[in-house]
């Protein structure tokens, strides 16, 4: 049990920890996570900078899952045209998709943490730790994502963040140089 009183009350952790696992291929780039806090959480990831190859995969995943409960139960992902998937997890009602990147950010740490925050306010990020939402920040690498899930497309959120995190990364090199690092 995760302890969060909002998923027990919701009825999301009543099987923990049976009927929930997580499937990967080989490479650990494409992953589907069932019955977390989503019911599913489609996840595509690798290192490095490919983040179009990360999305092409992310789509042709979503649509093999999507075809695969289709073929099972005769049943689609449940979407509406105004609010997009509809998900277990309010805050993931649109799209519910996060792109995200790791990044370091040393002279953004240097700044201060509140300054950073801030910062991807302006940009309309999200910046977590690298060990989740409420995993807390350690060191200078930040896990920085889209903080917009509702009323954006899939390329719109993923644009976002990439324009965001160049942007991060300057302003994070003349934070260095003004801080002597």
């Amino acid at each position: 049990m995760s302890g969060d009183r909002n998923l027990t009350v919701a009825g999301m952790e009543r099987d923990w920890p049976e009927g929930r696992g997580i499937f990967h291929n080989k490479e650990k780039t494409f992953l589907v996570w069932v019955n977390e806090e989503d019911q599913l959480r489609i996840i595509s990831m690798q290192k490095g900078g490919d983040v179009l190859g990360v999305f092409k995969r992310l789509a042709r995943g979503i649509g093999a899952v999507g075809d695969s409960v289709k073929a099972e139960c005769g049943k689609d992902f449940c979407l509406d045209e105004k609010y997009g998937y509809v998900h277990s997890c309010p805050t993931n009602l649109g799209t519910g998709m996060r792109a995200s990147v790791h990044i370091d950010l040393p002279g953004w740490t240097k700044d201060g943490v509140e300054k950073l925050q801030a910062r991807c306010e302006e940009l309309a990020l999200q910046p977590r730790g690298t060990r989740g939402e409420s995993g807390g920040q350690t060191g200078h690498t930040y896990d920085i994502s889209n903080k917009h899930r509702l009323g954006y497309s899939e390329v719109q959120l993923v644009q976002t963040m990439i324009d965001g995190v160049n942007k991060l990364y300057e302003e994070d090199l003349a934070l260095q140089k003004k801080h002597g690092m």
